[in-house]
C-alpha cells in the first residue's frame, strides 16, 4: 500500500480549531470573553510577570551574584592573515574596504590583524592593532601594516 500525497492528512483529533473569544453572546464565549468577572486575570495586562513567585523572594534575587561587567571594555574584530588573500596584490585596505568584503561584521569595533595563516602577495592594510608576527609577514611578503 502506498500513500499518495493528496491522501496526506492528519491525525483525527490531533488538530482542534482556537477558541475565538468576543465574538457575541451566541458564541458561548463573548461578553467576559472566557475572563470571568474582576480580578487580575479579567484586566488588560492582567496577571503576573515572568519569575514572579507568588510575593516569595524570586530566585533570580535569591542567589549571590558574582563579579561585574566592564562597561569600557574594547572589542575587536578579529581577522587573519589568510583571509587577506582574497584581495588583490597591492591593494590598499582599510575599514570599508574590509566591511565590503565581509570580512568585518561589527561597523563600531575596531580591528586587529592576527597572524595565522600566510600571504603570498603585498597589501597595506590600516588596522586598529596587528600583532608582532601578522605585522611580520605582511612585510615579509612586501606589503605594509599602518595602525590608525
Amino acid at each position: 500500500m502506498s500513500i499518495k500525497i493528496h491522501e496526506l492528512a492528519p491525525a483525527e483529533g490531533s488538530r482542534k480549531k482556537r477558541k475565538r473569544v468576543g465574538r457575541g453572546p451566541g458564541s458561548g464565549h463573548g461578553k467576559t470573553s472566557c475572563r470571568g468577572h474582576k480580578g487580575q486575570k479579567a484586566r488588560s495586562g492582567g496577571g503576573t510577570p515572568p519569575g514572579f513567585e507568588g510575593g516569595q523572594m524570586p530566585l533570580q534575587r535569591r542567589i549571590p551574584k558574582r563579579g561585574f561587567t566592564n562597561i569600557f571594555k574594547k572589542s575587536y574584530n578579529i581577522i587573519n592573515i589568510r583571509d587577506l588573500n582574497c584581495f588583490e596584490p597591492g591593494s590598499n585596505l582599510d575599514k570599508n574596504s574590509l566591511i565590503s568584503a565581509g570580512l568585518v561584521k561589527r561597523k563600531r569595533d575596531d580591528i586587529k590583524l592576527l597572524g595565522d595563516g600566510s600571504i603570498s602577495h603585498a597589501v597595506t592594510i590600516k588596522v586598529s592593532k596587528a600583532s608582532r608576527i601578522a605585522r611580520e609577514k605582511i612585510e615579509g611578503a612586501g606589503g605594509k601594516v599602518e595602525v590608525i
